[in-house]
């Protein structure tokens, strides 16, 4: 036994030497790549990255490769004219076009689908500009972004404020340029800005490019050491530990090889100086102009979101415009008109039948003319008139003029909206039921006629004000006292009935640690600092500032300590009262959260008297003696805080669906980012949904203009955290025309998303809304599924849209595709049919298997049968993919249903 001991310990030994060794070696190797740029041989023969030479460039050729070389790339080159098919792109992970302003449509056709397969594209200068409209608008969609105008001098380059743009902040990367506004769209982000009064883009990116705004490579643009910062600083985010120096289907061969001293390659990217970009946050130029603020917006969080996308175009002033928000107004008059072009197109499909007029030929004119009537292209057709002339008025300071053709045309292209029709397919339709409009209805016979209005509008998800500043709308065992506007009747109780008589499904909307409200206060005539029946019998539950006040300044809401057991277990109990005693549907969280802070002017939030003892248990100091000077103690206070939320959720989630397992769980939350909200709010949303805690995420996208709404919903709408929850983006109908509200609703129907939910009830009295609603997405013969209730039936149904849409332009031959390609097209639309109507019909672990395998396949397949339509639709194209999204996150989203079962 001894002799085997020994044994053993000898072979441990020579072991931990072997690999001890190995670790020197592997060391050693990293010191002399890392510190001396010595490459093993084997790498110093691999090219990293493809560079593409074309006629525009090769005047420039020689200043390029110097580049190239003093920047330590291993490079290989594709010569333009021999690119025919995606290949030919070849098989390097990075593909590099320096100025190339011609690209023919099946070159920006193969390049984007090069791209799909995981190639990543650094481009400088006016990339595609002397191309076809259809290929710059291709080009756009893969750069993030377009060359707009030459700056009339050189400018310095300035680091963006954006936090995604570290790997762009190095002082080499910063100089002096003669260069050009690069301009963003919905999917990039600045990484360097002009140094100028706008801080217009100079540099773009997006998660697979990189665009430079001059021409790389000239020494009257840039000096070769600041364009060879960047173009290493670019190439160190797209090769990043996880990547694979391949793409697939891409040629091995690369003609004209140029192998350097000192390559940057993969390997490499283990070094500290390496980022990697996890996140694309949309950046669009939009005019910083101020709105008027609601009296009604009580939450100073929301008065800080709104800040941030103002758009307020007045008619009549005469500021000056400058050239982003030049950029911005011509945008998104262009993105107005796909939304119009598409609700139109929607609704003749639905009809079947379309109008015949043809539309007038221009450059970005309607490429739909069997979905328009004439007016309809004649307001198109301006539009686009308009979108030129913008440009030319400011330059000759008409700033009113140019206002005022810009709102012209916005209420044109609005007044061709086909509110008069039906086009809404299956999709959640919710709206907040607020205390106020409940407690008008004074009664049973009261609230009938609201909930008649709703579902007359193709409303079927209600969010009942069921607890409201510490108060329950109902007659509780658990609460210390109802609401006393609602004294006398249950309105719960008449509201579940009522909406299960309609087909809607009722949604307890309950306040979490909002514990009272100083305007409720007012309303029943008591003293404003009254904390609420829950805090007023219980003191010690109440969070506080660090002044000691339960009412952070400048706001109208005492708040609970989540920290408190005590006021954890009495939520509990009054959330299980409500899902036993009331027939509801769901549950939904509201003011789950700490109330809005600012720790730059010391106001910070949740100094209850559990949090400091638990706190000061944990980590042995009193919270209120830390400050946010010091980090590492004030990031623990609040992740602690953080925690505190993130457990509660979850604790009622359990506990709720061990109730009630078919219980829908869904959260009002905030659309600020992820770690702007975690600071200011310890709200962290992501984590609930990723949990499968969540089941509905409601952000309150608020803004009076579908631009601000579209900057606030669309990074939560793209976003890959949420898991298999279902986004159901916000729109406050306070203020906002009926037309408005439909070119908000619009932009979500193109949007790869199911659903909204309106704020709130009391605003939908408007008659004018409530005819546009009845006839676009009211009630029809056949009731149809609730997306969250019915996912796959939900998939088959919408999908069947989709068909439609494709039937009807196939009919009228709008659509550019070959015969045998139509064909082919049809087969497999046909396979995708049959798979998801055999799923809606019998849902099983392999129908859900063939559906998903069968919509993968389809969806890296359309693009392919719409790559000739796209370069005169790329918008239409676009709002198809998003619609397959949106199927593949209803399958999704059902796939938990089939796993628990």
């Amino acid at each position: 036994m001894r002799y085997q001991i020994k044994g053993i310990r000898r072979i441990k030994l020579r072991s931990i030497k072997k690999d001890l060794l190995l670790f020197n070696c592997q060391f050693l190797i990293y010191i002399l790549f890392n510190v001396f740029n010595i490459l093993p041989a084997a790498a110093a023969t691999e090219p990293v990255i493809s560079v593409v030479q074309s006629r525009e460039n090769s005047g420039q050729w020689e200043g390029i490769t110097n580049r190239l070389q003093s920047a330590g790339v291993n490079y290989c080159v594709i010569s333009l004219n021999s690119v025919k098919s995606t290949a030919d792109w070849g098989n390097r992970t990075v593909l590099f076009l320096p100025n190339v302003e011609t690209l023919t449509p099946s070159q920006a056709i193969t390049l984007e689908e090069w791209v799909s397969r995981g190639g990543k594209v650094i481009a400088s200068g006016p990339v595609a500009s002397l191309s076809a409209p259809g290929v710059r608008r291709l080009i756009q969609n893969i750069l993030g972004g377009y060359w707009g105008f030459s700056l009339e001098a050189p400018d310095k380059l300035q680091p963006s404020t954006n936090k995604l743009q570290r790997w762009a902040s190095g002082a080499k990367l910063m100089g002096e340029v003669r260069g050009a506004v690069v301009v963003p769209d919905d999917v990039s982000y600045q990484a360097a800005v002009w140094d100028n009064k706008n801080n217009s883009s100079a540099v773009l990116a997006t998660q697979r490019s990189t665009f430079f705004g001059w021409r790389w490579g000239v020494d009257t643009a840039a000096n070769p050491q600041l364009d060879s910062a960047w173009l290493q600083a670019a190439l160190k985010r797209h090769i990043t530990p996880t990547t694979v120096n391949t793409v697939p289907g891409g040629s091995p061969e690369c003609a004209n090889s140029a192998v350097t001293q000192n390559p940057i390659s993969p390997r490499n990217t283990n070094s500290p100086s390496s980022f990697n970009i996890t996140a694309v946050i949309p950046n669009n130029a939009l005019p910083n102009v101020n709105f008027k603020r609601s009296d009604q917006l009580s939450d100073e969080a929301i008065d800080h979101l709104q800040d941030n996308v103002r758009l307020d175009i007045q008619p009549n002033s005469s500021k000056p415009i400058s050239s982003n928000e030049v950029i911005a107004l011509q945008q998104e008059l262009l993105k107005l008109i796909g939304r119009v072009e598409s609700s139109n197109l929607s609704a003749a499909a639905i009809a079947g039948s379309f109008q015949s007029a043809k539309a007038q030929t221009v450059e970005v004119a309607s490429s739909q003319p069997g979905t328009l009537t004439v007016n309809s292209q004649q307001a198109i057709s301006q539009a686009n008139e308009i979108v030129k002339q913008i440009p030319q008025l400011v330059a000759q300071k008409k700033y009113a003029e140019a206002r005022k053709q810009w709102l012209t045309a916005k209420t044109g292209l609005w007044n061709q909206f086909p509110v008069n029709s039906k086009l809404a397919q299956p999709e959640i339709r919710a709206i907040w039921l607020d205390r106020g409009t409940i407690v008008n209805a004074r009664n049973e016979q009261g609230l009938a006629q609201v909930f008649d209005r709703l579902s007359q509008a193709g409303i079927n998800t209600v969010f009942f004000e069921t607890v409201n500043a510490g108060y329950t709308v109902y007659p509780s065992k658990i609460a210390p006292q109802q609401n006393p506007l609602t004294r006398n009747w249950d309105p719960l109780k008449s509201a579940v009935k009522l909406a299960h008589d309609r087909g809607m499904e009722l949604h307890a909307w309950v306040w979490v640690f909002a514990a009272g409200n100083q305007r409720h206060n007012q309303i029943l005539n008591i003293d404003s600092n009254y904390p609420g029946p829950v805090l007023a019998a219980h003191p010690d539950w109440a969070g506080y500032d660090r002044q000691g006040k339960m009412i952070p300044q400048g706001q109208t809401k005492p708040f609970f300590d989540p920290a408190n057991p005590q006021l954890r277990q009495y939520l509990l109990s009054q959330y299980e009262e409500i899902i036993t005693n009331y027939d509801v549907d769901g549950l939904h969280l509201d003011y789950i959260r700490y109330p809005f802070q600012d720790h730059q002017r010391n106001r910070s939030y949740g100094y209850g008297k559990a949090a400091r003892s638990q706190f000061k248990q944990s980590y042995g100091v009193d919270p209120l003696q830390i400050t946010p000077n010091q980090r590492d103690m004030w990031q623990k206070w609040t992740a602690f805080r953080t925690q505190q939320v993130d457990s509660f959720v979850s604790q009622v989630s359990q506990k709720m669906r061990q109730k009630k397992p078919d219980l829908i769980m869904s959260v009002a939350v905030f659309p600020l980012p992820e770690q702007e909200r975690i600071q200011k709010l310890q709200q962290h949303w992501e984590v609930w949904a990723n949990r499968g805690d969540i089941d509905l995420i409601v952000p309150m996208t608020y803004a009076l203009e579908t631009p601000a709404f579209s900057r606030l919903a669309q990074p939560w709408i793209i976003s890959r955290k949420l898991g298999s929850a279902l986004l159901v983006p916000g729109i406050r109908l306070l203020n906002l025309p009926t037309l408005g509200a439909f070119d908000q609703l619009q932009l979500i129907r193109d949007l790869p998303v199911g659903g909204y939910a309106l704020f709130a009830a009391e605003n939908l009295q408007n008659q004018q809304l409530q005819q546009v609603f009845k006839t676009t997405q009211g009630r029809t013969e056949t009731q149809e599924p609730i997306p969250y209730r019915q996912p796959f039936k939900t998939a088959a149904l919408r999908y069947t849209s989709l068909q439609q849409e494709w039937e009807f332009v196939l009919q009228n031959k709008q659509l550019q595709m070959s015969n045998s390609s139509i064909s082919e097209f049809n087969a497999q639309a046909e396979i995708l049919e049959n798979a998801l109507t055999q799923l809606a019909t019998s849902p099983s672990t392999a129908n859900l298997q063939t559906t998903k395998a069968s919509l993968t396949r389809f969806q890296s397949q359309f693009r392919i049968f719409m790559r000739q339509h796209a370069l005169n639709n790329s918008y239409q194209v676009g709002v198809w993919e998003n619609r397959l999204a949106t199927i593949e996150r209803l399958i999704n989203f059902g796939e938990r249903s089939i796993n628990k079962s």
